[in-house]
C-alpha cells in the first residue's frame, strides 16, 4: 500500500508539473532518447549545465512506440512520457514517466515512473557524470541502478556510460554514444545520433533466446543493441522548442536478435520509431 502511494504521489506530481496549460513546452535530450527507459525502462534526464541558478525544464514526447534498450515495450499504440528537471551547481533531480495509450489492447495505462539523481561536472574538454536511477514499474520488481558517464568535447562527441543494475535484473550495461550537430537558420538545428551497447546479465531472468524463441538458460553476455537518429530542433519564442524525431533501433549480434525479439510486445528485434517532443527550460 505504502508503494503504490509513493507511485501515485510521483504520478500526480509528474502530471501536475509536466502537463500546465503553457503555449507550449521546451527541450529535451536529443534524438538517441527517443527511445525511453526502463530497468525495464530509463529514465530520460534532461542535461543541466552547472550554473550558479537554479533551473529548471520540463518536456513531454509522444512516441510511436516505447523501446528501450532494443525491447519493444509497448505495441500498436501512442506512448507519451512527460518529464520534469531540476538542476543546481552540477546536480540534478528528475522524474520521468511512460504512459501507454493502448496498454494490453484494455486502455490506457500509466506503468512506470522512474526517478534520477545525478551529480556532473565539466574538466576542460572533458565531462564526467554519476547517478542513480529508481524504476518504480507496474506489474514486475522495481528496479535500481547506479551509472557513471565520461564525455569528450571533441569531434562527434564520443560519451562512454557504465550501468549497474543492483536490484531484480543485476547486470551491466555498457553505453557508447556518438552524435554530431548542425547548426541551422533561425537557432534550428539538425542532430544526429549513434549509440552501441554491450550488455552483460548477472540475474537468471536476462538470458539467451535460441533462433526457435526458447530460452538457452545461460544468461546473456555481449554484444546487445545499436540506435541510429536523426531530430530536428526548432526553439520558438524564448524557452520553448519543438523536436520531431525518428530513429532505428537494432540489434548487434544474431544472439542479441533473439533475446530481444523473445523479450519484446511485438516479438521483434528492428524498431523504426518517430517522436514529437515539446519542451520548455529556464
Amino acid at each position: 500500500m505504502k508503494k503504490k502511494m509513493i507511485k501515485m504521489l510521483l504520478t500526480l506530481l509528474l502530471i501536475s508539473v509536466a502537463f500546465i496549460p503553457w503555449s507550449a513546452f521546451g527541450e529535451e535530450e536529443k534524438v538517441a532518447d527517443i527511445t525511453p527507459g526502463t530497468g525495464t525502462g530509463a529514465a530520460k534526464l534532461d542535461k543541466v549545465e552547472e550554473t550558479d541558478r537554479p533551473e529548471l525544464s520540463a518536456d513531454v514526447s509522444f512516441l510511436s512506440q516505447y523501446v528501450w534498450r532494443g525491447y519493444g515495450l509497448s505495441k500498436d499504440s501512442l506512448v507519451i512520457q512527460p518529464s520534469i528537471t531540476a538542476g543546481f551547481k552540477g546536480f540534478a533531480l528528475n522524474l520521468w514517466g511512460n504512459l501507454d495509450t493502448n496498454y494490453d489492447d484494455t486502455g490506457s495505462k500509466w506503468n512506470e515512473t522512474d526517478l534520477t539523481f545525478s551529480y556532473g561536472h565539466s574538466f576542460g574538454i572533458v565531462g564526467l557524470e554519476a547517478g542513480y536511477i529508481y524504476y518504480a514499474l507496474d506489474g514486475v520488481d522495481d528496479s535500481k541502478e547506479f551509472y557513471l558517464s565520461a564525455g569528450v568535447d571533441v569531434l562527434l562527441a564520443p560519451t562512454l556510460t557504465v550501468y549497474r543494475e543492483i536490484a531484480s535484473y543485476k547486470g551491466w550495461y555498457v553505453h557508447l554514444g556518438l552524435s554530431h550537430s548542425f547548426e541551422l537558420p533561425h537557432d534550428m538545428s539538425l542532430d544526429l545520433g549513434a549509440t552501441f551497447a554491450y550488455y552483460g546479465s548477472d540475474n537468471d531472468n536476462m538470458v539467451g533466446y535460441d533462433d526457435d524463441n526458447l530460452s538457452t538458460g545461460d544468461r546473456f553476455s555481449g554484444l546487445h543493441d545499436g540506435l541510429l537518429s536523426v531530430s530536428w530542433a526548432i526553439p520558438f519564442y524564448k524557452y520553448f522548442t519543438v523536436t520531431p524525431s525518428i530513429a532505428w533501433a537494432f540489434p548487434l549480434s544474431n544472439s542479441a536478435s533473439n533475446e530481444m525479439s523473445a523479450l519484446s510486445l511485438d516479438g521483434r528485434s528492428n524498431h523504426v520509431l518517430g517522436a514529437v517532443t515539446l519542451s520548455m527550460a529556464f
